[in-house]
C-alpha cells in the first residue's frame, strides 16, 4: 500500500478533498515511526497506511484519513500530543487522542455482560463516531497480521475482536469489515475448524462458480427481457458465517444448502419487488425462507429482500435483492450517509438518525426482534445518563453520569461504600466529590473508622448509594434516639420517685400506649429521644392525681 493509492481512493468519492492534509500526516507519521518495525519485520509505517486505506473504504473525510495515518503517534513514538495539536489542529488531535484512549482499555473480562459494557463504553467515550471507525480500521489490519505474534496474544486479540469489535462493526452496519474481522479471529480462535471449512469450500469451488454463472446468466436475460436495469453478482458466504450456521443448526458442511447465492442490485424500490416476482416465477420458492428487510429494516438500517428457491438441477439458491443505495448501506454502514459537496462534508437526515442510534442505542450483539422494539428503544437515551469506569482489576462498572467515587464504592460492595475514606482515579488522589469520566480507573481506600455521613447525600448520584447512606444514618439515629429516649424517661421517672420496672409494665401502660398512637415501647422511647414526646406529659397520664 502506498499513499498514491490512498489519495486516488479519496478523490474517487470526495473530489474536492484537501489532500495536503493527508500528505502532511503521512510525512509526520513516517518520521515519527522512523526505524520502527512491526513484529513481522515490516516497516511500521506500513500499518498506518493500511489503516488509512481501510478508512477510504468507509468513504470518510480527509481529516479522518489523516488521523488514521497518525493514530499511533501519541502512544508509540516520542512525539507529544501538544506537537500533534500544533501541527494538525484541534480536530485531528481529538480524533487521534480518542483512538489512543480506546487503545489503552484493557479488555480483561470475557463475560458477555462485561463485553457489552466495553462496547457501550467505547462509544460513550467517543464523542465523534469517526474515532470508532479509525479503531475498527486499525483492528481490521491488525487481525490480518496476527501470524507474527505468540499463541497467547493471538488468542487474546482474536477473542477481543469477536467479543468487542465485531458487534460494533455489525451495529454500525459495516458488512465487509464485520466479515473480515470474524474470519480473521476465527482462524486463530479455532484453527482446526477454520482449516476444515476452508478445505471443504475450496474442493467444490469450481463447480459452485460454474453453477452460479449459469444462474446469473438466466437472471440477467430475464431482467433484460423485462426492461429492468439491474446487476446480478455471485455471493459467497464467509468462513465464520458458515461455522456459525453449522453450530446453530447442528449440521455438517455437507448438509449446508445455501452456499450458492446471488445478489441482484436494482435502481429503484419498485424494481426490487418486480425482480422478486420474476425469481419466484422462474423457480419454486422454499416456504419460510422469504424475509422482507426493506419493509422492516434491521436495527442497523440494513435493507434487502431475502428468498431461497429450488434453482436449476434441483439446487437450492439464496437470492438477495436490493437497490444500489441499500447495498452501499449494507457494505459501508454509517459511512454510506456521508455526502461531499464543494469540499465540505454534509450529513443528511438519515446520518443524523444513525448517529443518534449509534450513540444512544448500542446494545448487546443480539438483534431486536421487530420494528416496534427498535422504535421503542430508539426513544430511550441510554448513554447520556451513563458513565463507564474500571475497577483496579479491569472490571467495567456502569454508573449514572455525574457519579462520584462514593457511588462507585457502593456499586462494588456496600461494605466498601460504608467505609470509603479516600479515592484514587487513574493513580491520583481525588476528592470524594470528583465527577467520574468514561474510562477512569478507580481505586477506593477504606478504613474501619470511616462511616457514611449526611454530607455524602449532597453529592452522590446513584439511588443505591443514596439508599445505603440513608439506611446507615437512620440506623445510627435510631440507636441514638432509643438510648437518649430511655435516659430521659428514666430521669423523669426518678424525679417522680417512680420505679421504671413498675411504670413500664401492666395493663394501664399498654392501654395508654395504644391510645397515644404508639405500637410498642420502642416506638415511644424513640419519639422521646427525637423530642417529639414530653416525658412529663406522658407520666401525667399514668400517675394518679394525688401522686402527681
Amino acid at each position: 500500500m502506498n499513499l498514491a493509492d490512498i489519495a486516488d481512493a479519496v478523490k474517487s468519492y470526495h473530489p474536492n478533498a484537501d489532500l495536503d492534509i493527508i500528505w502532511g500526516a503521512y510525512i509526520y507519521s513516517a518520521k515519527a515511526h522512523q526505524n520502527q518495525h512491526r513484529r513481522s519485520g515490516a516497516a511500521y509505517i506500513s500499518h498506518p497506511l493500511e489503516v488509512a486505506f481501510n478508512l477510504t473504504r468507509l468513504r470518510v473525510d480527509e481529516q479522518t484519513i489523516a488521523a488514521g495515518l497518525l493514530h499511533d503517534t501519541i502512544e508509540d513514538t516520542l512525539l507529544t500530543a501538544e506537537e500533534l495539536r500544533r501541527f494538525f489542529g484541534e480536530e485531528i488531535y481529538r480524533l487521534v487522542e480518542g483512538v489512543t484512549k480506546i487503545s489503552q482499555i484493557q479488555f480483561s473480562s470475557k463475560e458477555e455482560s462485561q463485553a457489552e459494557n466495553y462496547r457501550k463504553m467505547i462509544l460513550a467515550m467517543s464523542e465523534d463516531i469517526r474515532v470508532v471507525l479509525i479503531k475498527l480500521a486499525d483492528r481490521a489490519h491488525n487481525i490480518k497480521t496476527l501470524g507474527s505474534l505468540n499463541s497467547d496474544d493471538q488468542q487474546r486479540i482474536a477473542r477481543e475482536t469477536l467479543d468487542i469489535f465485531v458487534p460494533i462493526a455489525n451495529r454500525l452496519g459495516i458488512g465487509w469489515m464485520k466479515d473480515e474481522l470474524e474470519d480473521g479471529a476465527f482462524m486463530y480462535m479455532m484453527p482446526d475448524e477454520h482449516e476444515s471449512i476452508r478445505v471443504e469450500l475450496a474442493s467444490g469451488q469450481n463447480l459452485r462458480e460454474s453453477y452460479v454463472e449459469k444462474v446469473r446468466a438466466i437472471l440477467e436475460n430475464e431482467l433484460m427481457a423485462s426492461g429492468i436495469t439491474g446487476k446480478v453478482v455471485g455471493r459467497s458466504k464467509h468462513l465464520y458465517g458458515i461455522h456459525k450456521k453449522m453450530e446453530q443448526q447442528g449440521i455438517k458442511f455437507d448438509d449446508l444448502y445455501d452456499l450458492t447465492g446471488l445478489r441482484i442490485l436494482t435502481t429503484s424500490l419498485k424494481d426490487c419487488y418486480a425482480v422478486l416476482g420474476q425469481v419466484h416465477s422462474l423457480w419454486k420458492p422454499i416456504p419460510g425462507r422469504f424475509k422482507d428487510y426493506i419493509a422492516m429494516p434491521k436495527p442497523n438500517l440494513y435493507q434487502s429482500l431475502h428468498t431461497a428457491v429450488i434453482g436449476p438441477e434441483g439446487e437450492r439458491v439464496e437470492v438477495q435483492i436490493r437497490t444500489e443505495t441499500m447495498h452501499r448501506v449494507c457494505e459501508e454502514g454509517i459511512a454510506a450517509h456521508w455526502q461531499y459537496k464543494e469540499g465540505k462534508k454534509l450529513k443528511n437526515q438519515s446520518m443524523d438518525q444513525q448517529l443518534t442510534w449509534v450513540r444512544h442505542l448500542l446494545e448487546t450483539h443480539k438483534e431486536l426482534k421487530n420494528p416496534k422494539e427498535f422504535i421503542s428503544s430508539f426513544k430511550v437515551d441510554l448513554f447520556s445518563k451513563e458513565v463507564y469506569v474500571f475497577t483496579p482489576e479491569g472490571r467495567v462498572i456502569p454508573l449514572q453520569r455525574g457519579s462520584t467515587p462514593v457511588d462507585f464504592a457502593y456499586a462494588v460492595h456496600t461494605d466498601i461504600g460504608d467505609h470509603c475514606a479516600a479515592a484514587k482515579v487513574n493513580g491520583k488522589i481525588v476528592s470524594l466529590q470528583y465527577k467520574l469520566k468514561n474510562g477512569d480507573r478507580v481505586e477506593i481506600k477504606t478504613t474501619k473508622t470511616q462511616k457514611p455521613n449526611r454530607h455524602w447525600l449532597s453529592f452522590v448520584k446513584t439511588s443505591k448509594a443514596r439508599g445505603k447512606i440513608l439506611h446507615f444514618i437512620n440506623s445510627v439515629e435510631k440507636e441514638k434516639s432509643l438510648s437518649l429516649g430511655m435516659a430521659l424517661l428514666h430521669k423523669s421517672l426518678a424525679e417522680y420517685e417512680v420505679d421504671p420496672s413498675e411504670f413500664l409494665q401492666g395493663k394501664v401502660f399498654d392501654e395508654t400506649l395504644r391510645s397515644s398512637g404508639f405500637a410498642n415501647l420502642e416506638s415511644l422511647v424513640r419519639n422521646i429521644g427525637l423530642g417529639k414526646v414530653s416525658t412529663h406529659q406522658l407520666i401525667d397520664k399514668f400517675l394518679p392525681r394525688e401522686k402527681n
